[in-house]
């Protein structure tokens, strides 16, 4: 059976079945959460803010006009929504993981993490230790398989723009790579 399409999707709840609703937040809530705790690292409030998210798109959704895709518009309203929580509730906020960050880049100390069962967990760290601009556009280029113009979209950036910050955090997580487990193993990081 093949899976409905998202537009498919939106028309039947704006038609007024809402509970079809539920297959759209089922099918990117795992994007959506990852995409703000890249940029809210509190677990509890970046599970809060994926759902404000939802919320959002829900009471958005007769505004989406099709002219990009519907996970483009909604990792837009993720993108949006937890940058709008950071600036009210800290607006002079300092991640933990940026002290890290200076820690291997500036001071070349290796941080030691401890052993992965899989390179995706290995790879997920070392994400976590990248600025949040830096892990977002990583995030929404490999694992939400975001274009880069369509990352321009979310980002509210030009595509050349974004094309640069992308290039620009893939050697931020190279170096992180190969900091924490030596240039013998750069296999995990691949262009």
């Amino acid at each position: 059976m093949q899976q409905a399409q998202d537009v498919d999707i939106i028309q039947s709840v704006l038609q007024g079945n809402k509970a079809a609703f539920a297959i759209l937040v089922e099918r990117y809530q795992s994007y959506v959460f990852t995409i703000v705790s890249r940029l809210i690292p509190i677990r509890e409030e970046a599970e809060d803010v994926s759902q404000e998210v939802f919320v959002k798109a829900y009471l958005s959704l007769a505004g989406f006009k099709g002219t990009s895709k519907f996970s483009t518009w909604l990792y837009t309203i993720a993108h949006t929504t937890a940058i709008s929580h950071l600036r009210k509730s800290r607006p002079d906020v300092v991640f933990a993981d940026e002290y890290k960050m200076a820690a291997i880049t500036d001071n070349h100390t290796t941080y030691h993490l401890p052993q992965y069962n899989s390179l995706r967990t290995a790879v997920n760290s070392c994400i976590k230790l990248l600025p949040p601009d830096d892990a977002e556009i990583i995030t929404l280029f490999y694992m939400a398989e975001q274009s880069i113009e369509e990352i321009g979209v979310i980002m509210r950036m030009e595509p050349n723009t974004a094309k640069v910050k992308l290039h620009r955090a893939r050697q931020k997580l190279k170096d992180i790579v190969e900091r924490t487990y030596g240039k013998e193993k750069t296999l995990l990081y691949r262009n």
